[in-house]
């Protein structure tokens, strides 16, 4: 693996740090906006059943079809101005949904958006270890830590602005954040042209296509999905799960399902950091499907006697998710090598991730139990096993090609 030499963070790089966070907060405060204010949509016009639905089902689904779209697209425009591209897809929809009209003009404003997040989610690895190779581990923690604020922020800001203003305004103020991020990124561009710069390997189909056989391009995906999987799934189903099966009331069960979603908070805050600078990488998996598999077994088995403890359990097994994002930095030697695997783990990821809530919906309407879904649950959380040995390997995707090739990347 290369290793850089640290330097302050701030030194020539404060640009790029401001960037980066404004870029991660604008990804999820743009995706968890809109469900807080639907039924003030629809005393404006009606929005069927079928149009959430297809809302619902849209990021995941947006994110892995543009998740396969953006090395390529990279390849030619660059790392900042594709970002910048990405930020600007993200401000005009969010405007536009603002104006939305009808039931079709949210859903397509709102595709638009989840496009740009798409974009986004695979450009912020590479971002980081193309301005801070020698700080991976901190600025992980930084954006993933300002992804998890800004995941809770819309739903508490939501509907009082849309009771206070109007749910046109609750859904477009959030397009200041991300024109804010557009700032420090165009200075960037004005202030390199003229300049040489830096020569950077860009990503080529012949990159990608490599990725494909390789064990720790698979195990880093695997990582991310089953993050993902276990994410989606609860903020779907956990509620109904709750209310049907520990006995809690609905209000109880959305309480438990935000102790679920805090319960990433922590965990994005460490894990980056304790991967980078300890390499505990085993540790951390152990722990994950630990809790994972206690979670799923409590609300099997015992729903009703501590179902706080269960959620909180389940809710550890997430750290998946700042744990990939910190490995597609730490697992690649290279620019080209950070933003392929990105493209290719979050677009693999997001397509396996968008399967399994609804599978786990069907399952339960056949069988009329959330027995089956729970086991289901369970043996995604297994299924990291076999990737946690891989990725603890401290090889990058290119030392495995070139191990595997006896060739030069």
């Amino acid at each position: 693996m290369t290793s850089h030499a640290a330097r302050p963070l701030w030194r020539g790089r404060v640009l790029a740090l401001l960037g980066i966070a404004l870029f991660a907060f604008s990804l999820r405060s743009a995706v968890g906006s809109l469900s807080p204010v639907l039924d003030h949509i629809r005393a404006d016009f009606d929005v069927s059943g079928w149009v959430v639905g297809a809302i619902g089902t849209a990021p995941p689904v947006c994110f892995a079809v543009f998740g396969l779209l953006t090395p390529r697209w990279e390849r030619r425009l660059g790392l900042e101005r594709m970002t910048v591209v990405a930020l600007l897809v993200v401000s005009v929809g969010l405007v536009a949904r603002g104006f939305a009209g009808d039931a079709l003009t949210l859903a397509v404003t709102t595709a638009l958006i989840f496009a740009g997040v798409g974009v986004g989610n695979v450009l912020l690895p590479p971002l980081v270890k193309k301005h801070f190779p020698d700080r991976i581990g901190l600025v992980t923690t930084l954006y993933s830590t300002t992804m998890a604020f800004s995941t809770f922020l819309p739903p508490l800001f939501a509907v009082p602005v849309a009771d206070a203003a109007d749910w046109r305004w609750s859904l477009g103020m959030w397009a200041v954040f991300s024109s804010l991020a557009l700032v420090p990124w165009i200075v960037m561009l004005v202030r390199e042209r003229g300049s040489r710069g830096v020569d950077i390997e860009q990503p080529t189909a012949r990159v990608f296509g490599r990725l494909w056989a390789l064990p720790m391009t698979w195990a880093v995906t695997v990582t991310f999905l089953v993050s993902g999987a276990i994410a989606y799934t609860c903020f779907a189903w956990l509620p109904s799960l709750l209310v049907d099966t520990a006995g809690v009331s609905a209000a109880q069960a959305g309480a438990l399902l935000s102790l679920f979603g805090m319960m990433g908070l922590p965990a994005a805050l460490v894990v980056p950091v304790l991967v980078a600078r300890y390499r505990i990488v085993p540790w951390l998996f152990v722990v994950a499907v630990g809790s994972g598999l206690a979670g799923v077994s409590g609300l099997l088995f015992a729903p009703t006697t501590v179902p706080w403890l269960w959620v909180a359990l389940l809710g550890t097994a997430p750290l998946f998710f700042p744990l990939a994002l910190v490995l597609i930095g730490l697992r690649s030697r290279t620019h080209e090598g950070a933003v392929a695997l990105s493209g290719f783990v979050q677009s693999i990821g997001y397509a396996v991730v968008a399967v399994v809530p609804l599978t786990v919906g069907i399952v339960h309407d056949l069988t009329q139990s959330w027995t089956v879904p729970l086991v289901i649950l369970g043996v995604v959380v297994v299924a990291s096993i076999p990737a946690g040995v891989v990725v603890a390997r401290p090889e990058t995707v290119e030392d495995e090609w070139e191990r595997r090739h006896r060739r030069t990347w």
